[in-house]
């Protein structure tokens, strides 16, 4: 059955025709220095969704390079709306700013530089749409500090869940807690939210408020 949902997403994958030189861009870039970036099918799960919904104002975690961001950002400026993202690492926040420039997307993208455990409690907005994509030993204090400023009807979408599979599979000892704790978030959002988890890409949470 495995091999068979295996087989089913590289089909999936495979059907995925992108043409964007920008995304192709930090697609390659992203491959060629280990970076981590949403999944092809998990990209157009993300875009269909965002864009269906016709959100507007929109909070993400994990910046990383911007590719999440640029996919996210060009519907919020196409809705009037904004993306605020937060990134911890400096390096990383400085090649999103880039590929936000590459992308026309400086005046819709607002990029906070900062630890999102600190940066989200300061923003004094809500949202429409959260991603969550950042440190997933800090999910569950992402959440909570995130879905106080989510707008009713809104969605949270958590990208990693599943951990690399890390959750239902053997796993290095040295992942010990970031496995606790998401085995634990997970059971938390189902007893306590509107939530659905999905098991594709590297496992999507879905919370509507």
């Amino acid at each position: 059955m495995l091999d068979e949902l295996q087989q089913a997403n590289e089909y999936i994958i495979n059907k995925i025709i992108e043409k964007d030189t920008l995304i192709l861009e930090m697609e390659e870039f992203a491959k060629e220095n280990n970076v981590p970036i949403v999944t092809k099918e998990v990209a157009e799960y993300l875009k269909f969704l965002v864009d269906s919904h016709n959100f507007k104002d929109i909070l993400e975690i994990g910046t990383a390079i911007g590719y999440s961001g640029t996919i996210m950002g060009r519907i919020a400026k196409k809705n009037g709306g904004k993306l605020t993202t937060i990134e911890i690492d400096e390096v990383r926040y400085n090649q999103a700013l880039d590929n936000f420039k590459k992308g026309d997307l400086l005046d819709t993208v607002n990029v906070i530089l900062g630890d999102g455990t600190v940066e989200i409690k300061k923003l004094d907005q809500t949202f429409d749409f959260i991603f969550i994509d950042a440190s997933k030993g800090h999910y569950m204090e992402f959440f909570k500090d995130s879905i106080e400023r989510l707008n009713d009807n809104g969605l949270i979408f958590i990208d990693n869940i599943m951990f690399r599979g890390y959750l239902y599979k053997e796993y290095p000892k040295r992942f010990k807690t970031i496995v606790r704790r998401l085995d634990e978030f997970i059971n938390y959002l189902y007893e306590n939210h509107n939530f659905v988890l999905m098991p594709f890409g590297d496992g999507i949470g879905l919370v509507r408020k």
